[in-house]
């Protein structure tokens, strides 16, 4: 990506709902009420599709609830990048349609080395001033409100999108049930096969089925799971409550943010930056560390931990959650009060961010395989309908 510029898209939806033409009467029946669930609902819908959701919990419940409300399109790279962008737009005219907040306020990152400014200024080289726009030291303090020291400078990354949610995906799926979606909640896909979808209420028909069953795609089609290395990310997660109000009102990336996202990584002092933190802070480096801030009403979203193996258990070691404490109140100062904290969990898949398969005719498998389920899962969604002939 680097070299590349790419013209900023406007703030206004360009995808919006319609009412569906019935006259197809085809099926799609899609497997898994998370963010590319929805999204795959919502253009099957709005294409004249019959669509059916089969979701085995009793409603929106996993990652598409458990994460930062952070749609950071401008960090992506490559097909990442291409379905963030169709993301973004689908984000603006959904949130319009189902009554939930989308608030194009676009993404702050405070760099607090030389190193991390220096990698700033790489990424603002490739995409330009509508996709980053560099801050010195005493513009990023004005806006945002981290400790004076050390900052050396940051970036405002206006193509961002926050929302909430806990709020977003649940009021998706009810807006999608008023507009004559089925969801069969409660109901575990038992079997997929062409034509069929066989659950633990009886057997759906389809013309096309689509599994976005998440990392539980092990449960249902455990070939295709291992085939792509598929394991689960678990993370520490806070909902954290300042002394004293920050003001916060966009998403607040750091250098370890910078070192996790592929458009950063494409830069030449991404390595630099990466040593850089790692022995500054090897607990953090041990810990996996992408240390983020999202605002939600008087609190904050902070994180995050990784830690990647075939299950998740529950269990879940305090030094975690000590850690990002300390990393909070060193960013932010002053006392971070925890008002929730909990395990988020996401698929996960070696050297690579999407698992796209068809393992039968007919059956199609889409899902994010790293933790940019929110940015890129409505865009995936779309694309995967467009390549199966779902037009």
């Amino acid at each position: 990506m680097t070299g590349s510029t790419t013209t900023a898209p406007t703030t206004t939806a360009t995808v919006p709902p319609r009412v569906p033409s019935p006259a197809t009467g085809r099926r799609v029946v899609v497997v898994g009420a998370g963010v590319v669930g929805l999204g795959a609902a919502a253009e099957a819908h709005r294409r004249g599709y019959r669509v059916t959701v089969v979701e085995q919990a009793a409603g929106v419940v996993g990652s598409s609830v458990q994460n930062f409300g952070h749609v950071c399109t401008t960090a992506q790279a490559g097909d990442a990048r291409r379905y963030a962008l169709a993301a973004r737009e689908r984000w603006l005219s959904l949130g319009a349609a189902a009554g939930f907040d989308v608030a194009p306020v676009g993404t702050h990152v405070v760099a607090r080395t030389a190193a991390e400014l220096r990698l700033l200024g790489e990424l603002a080289a490739a995409r330009g001033p509508d996709e980053v726009r560099l801050l010195d030291a005493a513009a990023t303090r004005a806006a945002v409100p981290v400790r004076p020291q050390p900052v050396v400078g940051g970036a405002h990354l206006p193509l961002d999108l926050l929302v909430d949610p806990r709020a977003a995906a649940p009021a998706l799926a009810r807006w999608l049930e008023a507009q004559g979606v089925t969801f069969r909640w409660r109901t575990a896909a038992r079997a997929v096969a062409p034509g069929r979808v066989e659950t633990t209420r009886g057997v759906e028909e389809a013309d096309v089925v689509l599994v976005a069953a998440h990392h539980d795609l092990d449960r249902l089609l455990p070939d295709v799971a291992e085939a792509a290395g598929l394991r689960r990310c678990r993370l520490h997660m806070l909902r954290v409550r300042p002394d004293a109000p920050l003001g916060l009102t966009t998403p607040l990336l750091t250098g370890w943010s910078m070192v996790r996202y592929a458009a950063f990584m494409a830069c030449s002092s991404a390595a630099d930056v990466a040593a850089e933190l790692s022995d500054a802070d090897p607990a953090g480096a041990r810990w996996d560390v992408n240390l983020m801030a999202t605002p939600q009403g008087d609190t904050l979203l902070l994180g995050d931990t990784h830690a990647r193996a075939a299950d998740a258990p529950v269990f879940q070691d305090e030094e975690g959650f000590d850690l990002l404490l300390c990393l909070g109140r060193d960013l932010f100062g002053g006392d971070l009060r925890v008002v929730e904290r909990w395990q988020g969990t996401y698929a996960t898949a070696p050297g690579s961010e999407f698992l796209v398969a068809e393992p039968a005719p007919g059956v199609h498998v889409a899902t994010v395989t790293t933790g940019i389920g929110m940015t890129t899962g409505l865009g995936l969604a779309a694309d995967v309908l467009d390549r199966v002939g779902v037009a």
